[in-house]
């Protein structure tokens, strides 16, 4: 499978760098992508025999934990000598080739994070999260200060390993409602126009025109944005206690009661006089954090107390949504997110990638152009055509009929990887299989989704697709590291 995927990744790279002017060039030219995508695909069977060559033994070893400090050390210094690509400094320039370390720090993390539950027996209590979550914010954090935002969101991926081995479903539920604030927060971040009513605001029409003007309204009634939010808080701590929380029922019903008793209180008082509704909200939810604190200290429920460290998390990541995203995130990350949310098209700039891409992929129809014959790619329609956005190779040449198999190639490689991380023996080669699982989850949904519209466009490679030795010798070292303790599971139970 992993050759089929490799040879796949190397004709698209061939077709959507194939030039009609020039139809006989070989896709062994040393001197093309192609011809040099094949040096790297040749090479990375030179890993895999030495990784197959390697003592198991060496992998949980305490060379991991050097590694750790090296490739992190590494890291930082790039950010310094890194070489200049499009914004951001990950690469080093050897002089015969580039390399990117943050593509090796994801091999590193993983049997990072491998050995140190191994080591631990078990992840136990809130000091193991901390010491796991700062193994991930390292790389994390330094990452970000490369400008590469997409590799760094890889990194948060081991989280599912977590979920695996025991923690909480709730945490990973607890992401999703923080995206979905997030999109809520920006999504509706304008003002509503004085004397509006909540219940009216469904028949506003807010184009991109009336959205500036309510934002400099005189009479404003409220952040949309963050009444969202505000109620979106309300419902969850209503449904987590009413479903989660045993003997809170009652307690459930008095505090949804109250909410609905001090929204139309705040209805029927807008008639007279302006009412801030998201003030109102936060207001509300003031309100239910003293009153879980007085259930919690009758009742004595840890759970309860948790409820409210919840809730006012919530409140403050809410209020620091505007901050982060006006302060932190730099103006092409804005654009592309608003062009994802649908807040602007910008087909000329942040969302021409997108566009072009969706017609790439549109273009193909049920079953392609056929191979070398896709207009988009050939003629440079796409941009980064042989790296992040390869796919699009797929979708225009080979239609719905060629990516539907390569995406259930691609299903099927992940169902099989789940396999052997399940069959292991031992704590280290389980945690470090699901660890590899969750690396390429990753950028296969992000990768694809991004070039449909799904996900934001950030710089994050199709793995054995896109161009690049960096991207496929961590891949193919990932895999076959896990196929050599597969390989010695028996072994080690001696």
């Amino acid at each position: 499978m992993y050759v089929v995927l490799a040879v796949c990744g190397w004709l698209s790279i061939y077709s959507a760098s194939h030039d009609f002017n020039n139809p006989d060039v070989s896709i062994f030219d040393f001197n093309t992508l192609a011809g040099k995508q094949f040096v790297w695909i040749v090479t990375s069977f030179v890993v895999i025999v030495f990784i197959l060559l390697i003592d198991y033994k060496l992998f949980n070893s305490l060379f991991v934990n050097f590694a750790y400090l090296g490739i992190m050390l590494l890291l930082i210094v790039t950010i310094f000598i890194g070489e200049p690509i499009k914004g951001s400094r990950s690469w080093i320039d050897l002089g015969f080739m580039s390399v990117q370390p943050a593509e090796l720090a994801k091999l590193i993390t993983a049997l990072a994070v491998a050995r140190f539950i191994d080591m631990r027996g078990r992840i136990d209590g809130w000091k193991d999260y901390f010491s796991l979550s700062l193994l991930l914010f390292i790389p994390f954090i330094i990452v970000i200060f490369q400008n590469e935002t997409g590799t760094a969101l890889v990194f948060a991926a081991f989280v599912l390993v977590f979920y695996r081995e025991g923690m909480s479903g709730l945490v990973l539920l607890l992401g999703v409602f923080a995206i979905i604030l997030f999109i809520a927060l920006v999504r509706f971040d304008f003002w509503l126009p004085e004397g509006a009513v909540l219940l009216e605001c469904g028949n506003v029409q807010l184009n991109e025109y009336e959205i500036v003007s309510l934002k400099t309204a005189t009479g404003k009634i409220g952040d949309l944005g963050k009444l969202i939010a505000m109620v979106l808080i309300l419902i969850a701590q209503f449904f987590y206690t009413l479903f989660s929380h045993k003997g809170s029922k009652i307690s459930s019903w008095i505090m949804l009661g109250g909410m609905i008793a001090i929204a139309l209180t705040a209805y029927v008082l807008n008639f007279w006089f302006t009412v801030r509704y998201d003030y109102v909200a936060l207001i509300a939810i003031g309100a239910t954090v003293v009153y879980w604190a007085a259930v919690a200290l009758v009742k004595r429920s840890k759970k309860l107390r948790g409820l409210i460290l919840f809730i006012l998390s919530a409140v403050a990541f809410s209020y620091a949504v505007d901050y982060v995203f006006d302060e932190v995130l730099l103006s092409h990350q804005r654009v592309r997110i608003e062009v994802l949310l649908n807040m602007t098209e910008d087909l000329s700039g942040a969302g021409y990638n997108v566009h072009q891409s969706k017609i790439a992929i549109g273009s193909g129809g049920l079953l392609g152009q056929g191979f070398l014959q896709g207009t988009q790619t050939k003629l440079n329609y796409v941009p980064e055509q042989v790296t992040d956005f390869i796919f699009c190779t797929v979708g225009e040449e080979f239609g719905f009929v060629g990516t539907t198999l390569i995406l259930l190639l691609y299903l099927t490689f992940l169902l099989r990887l789940l396999h052997i991380a399940e069959r292991q023996r031992d704590t280290f080669s389980r945690v470090y299989g699901y660890g590899v699982v969750s690396v390429f989850f990753c950028h296969i949904m992000i990768n694809i989704g991004m070039i449909i519209g799904l996900m934001p466009v950030i710089g994050i490679p199709l793995p054995f697709f896109s161009y690049g030795g960096s991207s496929l010798w961590t891949f193919t070292a990932m895999l076959f590291i896990l196929l050599r303790l597969d390989a010695s599971r028996n072994e080690r139970l001696r």
